[in-house]
């Protein structure tokens, strides 16, 4: 037999060999981050993919990106564990062209994309390719839910029947729309072809030319309104707020803003969840913060900047609820989700609601110059936050990116040859997008009223353009940078482009200008 005192040291040095090797193992796995392993981008991989696009949300409007007097945790947690990018852009400085490059892959002044009216024809129409085309061609389910602002029907709609053309038409299996904006007429919601809740015996009618019908407007009843609004946003009063536009009847059928949180929240949820077992593609186009901005009662006073501040708290909900329900699903690991903004910031669009004097120091635009409409950066450098837990690793990347990329990237992705003029401005950049690369482009066209400026590197070029441009932008006490002389910056060393350097080049500017116009007419 062992001696017993033998016995015992034996067992107190094996407990301190033990002790020593677990001390050891754990000083090893301190400090180590863990990282996803790399996707392997020559194999064909079928994620989810939900796409949010906020409406007017600038560079400065997330805390993830600066922001300190709003807080937007449900964006931050995917900004934390995700790509975060800081020179992503929109294609344009404005909505309807954003939206149309983003889903057709081409830039929206090769289709004359403006600001569309609520009563516009379809802007993309039936045969033209598009991202929902494509994801249905690998296979998916397509989803659209928003704001749309893509124009709808022929140009001549009949909002008591079927609308048609729309998003059903160019690859999309499911719509619940604004037809337009928030701040135009019809007030009502589309689902896939109908108006819903329309009574038969109150048919709509709109117009853009005069009025129709005898609803309150603005400029008879200003006493009927809840904010203050210019002569654009003076027409029709729909809750308390005048639109653009006039609208009849459709009574049963009126929004009523408060509830676009909760109602478009719903629908995006219930086309995950009808969809949960195969693939599938959301377009998630939201409301907020764009005007009128009306958050939902439980979001007033989140911040002491009003309802653009409050419409940015409701915003970071929204999101927060789409992604809880992918990971109560279990099939967040399966997601990928692109989260960015049609444009840059606007303060003053139309309503007196109180975003001027109570910005504080708050700053929409962060350290970048414009906004919304504008030629400068803050027109289309916006927030871009790519998630996918499991896939890709947290970090932030300075890469040169344009949301036009999209279409060519996830096609990429999900195996999908395009065809030779299928998104013929958008280059495939899907490692960039991933986080496997910062080499993102060369070139990258900032759109804004007129046919736009030229990225090239750190170089900003800005052609010269007639004043008449610059009303829209300086109305709305945004600096434009439609000047009748070339503009010209270094944004590696003035990011807020206060110096132009154009009389100091005199060769940059002609060689980029040359550039420009070669995509303008002949593509990249």
């Amino acid at each position: 037999m062992i001696d017993t005192a033998i016995y015992l040291t034996l067992r107190f040095k094996l407990a301190v060999i033990s002790v020593v090797v677990l001390a050891i193992s754990a000083c090893m796995t301190i400090g180590v981050k863990t990282e996803p392993p790399l996707l392997d981008l020559t194999q064909t991989v079928k994620p989810n993919v939900v796409i949010f696009y906020i409406d007017d949300l600038g560079y400065g409007d997330l805390s993830s990106y600066g922001a300190t007097k709003v807080a937007t945790p449900e964006i931050d947690r995917l900004a934390a564990k995700g790509v975060r990018f800081t020179d992503a852009h929109s294609s344009a400085a404005t909505c309807t062209p954003s939206r149309y490059s983003l889903l057709t892959g081409e830039h929206g002044f090769r289709n004359n994309a403006k600001i569309l009216e609520g009563d516009a024809p379809a802007l993309i129409q039936p045969g033209k390719s598009t991202l929902a085309v494509m994801f249905k061609k690998a296979g998916y389910a397509t989803g659209v839910v928003g704001k749309w602002h893509l124009g709808l029907g022929d140009g001549n709609v009949d909002w008591n029947a079927d609308v048609t053309p729309g998003p059903l038409e160019i690859g999309f299996d499911y719509s619940f729309l604004l037809p337009a904006t928030g701040d135009r007429v019809p007030s009502v919601y589309l689902e896939n072809h109908r108006v819903v809740n329309l009574d038969p015996q109150d048919p709509i009618t709109v117009s853009y030319q005069g009025k129709v019908g005898n609803r309150a407007t603005g400029y008879e009843n200003p006493e009927l309104l809840r904010y203050v609004a210019d002569e654009q946003h003076n027409d029709t009063i729909v809750n308390g707020v005048s639109r653009i536009g006039h609208m009849a009847g459709g009574e049963s059928a009126l929004w009523i803003d408060e509830d676009f949180s909760d109602i478009f929240s719903d629908k995006a949820i219930g086309f995950i969840r009808n969809n949960k077992d195969k693939p599938f593609f959301l377009f998630h186009s939201y409301h907020d913060i764009h005007v009128p901005r009306l958050p939902h009662p439980r979001f007033i006073g989140t911040t002491d900047m009003g309802p653009r501040g409050d419409a940015i708290a409701q915003m970071d909900w929204i999101t927060g609820q789409v992604v809880k329900e992918l990971e109560q699903l279990g099939i967040a690991n399966n997601t990928l989700i692109i989260f960015t903004s049609d444009n840059g910031p606007v303060l003053d669009d139309g309503y007196a609601d109180e975003s001027v004097t109570k910005l504080g120091d708050h700053k929409p635009g962060g350290p970048f110059k414009g906004g919304k409409y504008s030629r400068y950066e803050a027109g289309t450098r916006v927030p871009t936050i790519v998630y996918w837990p499991g896939k890709i690793s947290a970090q932030t990347s300075d890469a040169l990116l344009s949301q036009i990329d999209i279409y060519a990237s996830l096609a990429k992705l999900v195996g999908i040859e395009l065809d030779v003029n299928e998104a013929q401005d958008s280059q495939e950049q899907l490692a960039v997008w991933l986080g496997q690369s910062t080499q993102g482009r060369t070139d990258l066209v900032e759109e804004s009223l007129t046919n736009g400026s030229l990225r090239t590197g750190n170089w900003k070029y800005i052609p010269a353009s007639e004043q008449v441009h610059s009303f829209i932008a300086d109305n709305k006490a945004i600096a434009s940078g439609y000047m009748n002389k070339p503009q010209l910056f270094d944004l590696s060393t003035d990011p807020s482009e206060n110096y132009n350097l154009a009389g100091q080049h005199p060769d940059k500017v002609e060689k980029m200008d040359i550039r420009l116009k070669q995509i303008i007419t002949s593509g990249y």
